[in-house]
């Protein structure tokens, strides 16, 4: 993808969640390759938490940081599966304004290149929360790879071209 050398780099204030039933610190393999992909690309970890899979915990985390001035972006790893227990698109569904469907849509498309049809168990979504901006992963750390690299690297970037998430940050909160 093209970038603009000209612009100046814009750090963001990001925000990671990792959405599990068994994962702990030490065992978080897939926030950690998120954590370490959004700060080599320069952004900022603004918080990061693991959070069962439980609509009303989510629900809780999401609209905190949502309501944190200094967060701009969440980006979730985890409960975008089929089973029972995943729930991260429900929760996304009670926080957003606006659903942001061709993330979704492009994330399938990236991951059918590295794991064929079997993508199409992923519920991978994004919407946008009172200017916030939220990404939902799956939980494997090839799919944050995936996401990041092929989508979210790019898109959270000011100097991609031709447009970008960036640039429309101060004007996400119009009415």
């Amino acid at each position: 993808m093209p970038i603009d050398e000209s612009i100046s780099f814009v750090p963001l204030h990001i925000a990671a969640l990792t959405v599990s039933d068994t994962r702990e610190a030490a065992t978080d393999t897939s926030g950690d390759t998120l954590v370490a992909r959004l700060t080599a690309a320069g952004h900022v970890l603004a918080a990061r938490a693991i959070v069962k899979d439980e609509v009303p915990l989510l629900v809780a985390q999401l609209n905190a940081w949502i309501d944190d001035p200094a967060i701009d972006v969440i980006i979730t790893t985890g409960g975008t599966g089929v089973t029972g227990r995943d729930v991260t698109p429900e929760a996304l569904d009670q926080v957003a304004e606006k659903m942001i469907p061709g993330f979704g849509e492009l994330f399938r498309w990236l991951s059918f290149q590295s794991i064929g049809t079997s993508t199409i168990q992923s519920r991978a979504c994004a919407g946008l929360a009172r200017g916030t901006y939220i990404f939902c992963l799956p939980g494997s750390t090839g799919a944050v790879k995936d996401g990041w690299d092929g989508i979210l690297a790019s898109q959270l970037d000011a100097r991609h071209r031709p447009c970008n998430f960036v640039e429309l940050l101060p004007r996400l909160r119009e009415r």
